[in-house]
């Protein structure tokens, strides 16, 4: 799970590819191509707000479906890598360093709150860093709204000249256990990535829903400790920081 976490979604995210190396955004009925491949007893797209129908910010559709397409794609990774958190935190596991190794509270969420201002600007300041350095595209390939690839990851050794520092190991696959894969077997290892990120956005709000409100999620009632802080809290004010 946490190796198709962050995966990039080549592939399946690409746009389909024309000849001469052109490319073409995904459109509507591409998106009802891929629900028949990931969840196909819906027989169509799922999308109950019709966004996919939409033009975000003066943008075509094909470009806010590519829009969509990566959000989906990196929060689907975040919450494969969030659920696995969730639960080795629980359990007890943590770093032994400072400033992990003085916290006492054994919930995830009472474990945030515990520690010091500098390291939550650290964590925040690094998946900022992750953010920017997918969207500027410094290996020259296009950018998720302009013929792109959704939830493509450039490789940090693709542009190393202009980090401000040496990255030993990409973020994807560092030690390349997927390059000998077929076209085909890729394909389907990124259909498992969108099945599985939908599945774990929806178990890591379970968790916190049970947290904030005991007997939300029944089966989980007892197995996910009360939490009597307040998740909003880093969306609020001074973003949860301090008293």
């Amino acid at each position: 799970m946490l190796s198709s976490a962050f995966a990039p979604a080549t592939g399946l995210a690409a746009a389909p590819q024309l000849r001469a190396g052109a490319v073409r955004m995904e459109s509507q009925a591409d998106l009802d191509v891929l629900a028949g491949k990931l969840t196909p007893f819906t027989g169509g797209a799922w999308d109950p707000l019709q966004l996919a129908t939409y033009e975000f910010w003066d943008n075509t559709n094909e470009e806010t479906i590519g829009w969509l397409r990566h959000a989906e794609i990196k929060h689907g990774r975040v919450a494969m890598a969030g659920f696995v958190g969730y639960c080795i935190q629980a359990n007890g596991i943590k770093f032994p360093w400072e400033p992990f190794a003085s916290i006492t509270a054994t919930t995830p969420p009472e474990q945030w709150d515990a520690l010091p201002e500098a390291a939550k600007w650290q964590i925040i300041l690094g998946v900022g860093f992750l953010e920017w350095w997918s969207e500027i595209r410094l290996d020259g390939t296009p950018h998720y709204m302009k013929g792109g690839k959704p939830g493509y990851m450039p490789a940090f050794d693709s542009a190393p000249d202009k980090l401000p520092h040496w990255v030993g190991l990409n973020l994807w696959d560092p030690f390349k256990f997927t390059a000998k894969l077929t076209p085909e077997k890729k394909a389907e290892k990124l259909l498992a990535e969108v099945n599985n990120g939908r599945l774990a956005m929806i178990g890591l709000f379970g968790f916190v829903s049970e947290a904030k409100i005991p007997g939300s999620v029944p089966f989980l009632k007892g197995v996910i400790p009360a939490y009597a802080g307040d998740f909003m809290a880093p969306f609020e004010g001074n973003f949860g920081f301090g008293p």
